[in-house]
């Protein structure tokens, strides 16, 4: 499944494409417009030099507008191959992207909401047929439903079109969309980085890491210059909460005039009275 992030934002674009696997970024005006985008033909040239697919929006009122749109676009400077043009779906939208289509442009049918919507972009020959499952799910509907129907749809006629999993809001959204086989996702910066943690997986690496220090670090480099003492009456308890602030497995016993009663390590039970 391709994995794409969905932002405007230029500086989590920067960080996310530095994991070097991201597919490509989609975005849109409305994204662009919440980041204070001013230039939208500029911001588009300056993200389709960073990225290896850019998944723009082509409008227009009809067909020829819309290719007109995506052409204009083109014109900037754009790379055709490293380039998706997003048009809604419409009776003129599947006819803008039939005509995308057969001057070899890349195509995103999107705002897809029922099947048979579905169809007629894959009759088109949509590259991508883009459901917006939070978005769907916000308004009542059953997104999950549609979205398995679709790719059994494009796996059925055994269609080129790929089915992007959109408006994901959270983790379990990047599950669903995994069960239910779709080819593509585009998934926010905030979701994206959550995909990898685990609270298992923290406490499993912190034990590594303190398991390879004790079989790796010598005396001397453990040793820091501090001696934890603690006097005789001391209860154990005590003792080990001394031992834990000090990140020591041992802690010295001294008398009340200062010798050396002994050594306390932390194989030691506490006992009656916390003695």
């Amino acid at each position: 499944m391709e994995l794409y992030l969905d932002s405007a934002d230029f500086k989590e674009i920067e960080t996310a494409f530095q994991l070097g696997f991201l597919a490509g970024l989609t975005t849109t005006p409305t994204f662009m417009h919440r980041e204070g985008v001013t230039d939208l033909d500029g911001m588009i040239v300056k993200l389709s030099k960073i990225v290896p697919v850019l998944q723009i929006e082509a409008l227009g009122d009809n067909a020829e507008e819309i290719v007109k749109d995506a052409e204009r676009q083109l014109a900037l400077g754009l790379d055709p191959a490293k380039t998706v043009f997003k048009v809604p779906v419409s009776l003129e939208g599947v006819r803008a992207c039939k005509m995308l289509r057969d001057r070899g442009m890349m195509v995103n049918v999107h705002l897809v909401y029922t099947i048979q919507q579905a169809y007629m972009a894959m009759t088109a020959g949509a590259t991508y047929i883009c459901v917006l499952a939070g978005r769907m799910q916000d308004q009542g509907y059953d997104a999950l439903k549609l979205i398995g129907e679709c790719v059994e749809m494009v796996n059925f006629y055994g269609s080129d079109s790929k089915v992007m999993f959109s408006s994901v809001r959270n983790v379990e959204h990047v599950r669903n969309a995994i069960d239910l086989g779709c080819q593509t996702i585009t998934v926010p910066w905030k979701i994206m980085k959550a995909l990898t943690e685990n609270n298992f997986t923290a406490i499993g690496t912190q034990q590594f890491v303190e398991h390879t220090r004790m079989i790796t670090v010598s005396v001397g480099e453990a040793i820091n210059g501090t001696n934890p003492l603690v006097s005789a009456d001391t209860t154990l308890g005590d003792a080990i909460v001394k031992m834990t602030e000090y990140g020591f497995g041992c802690i010295t016993v001294v008398n009340v005039d200062g010798s050396v009663k002994g050594v306390a390590t932390g194989d030691m039970g506490i006992g009656k009275n916390g003695q």
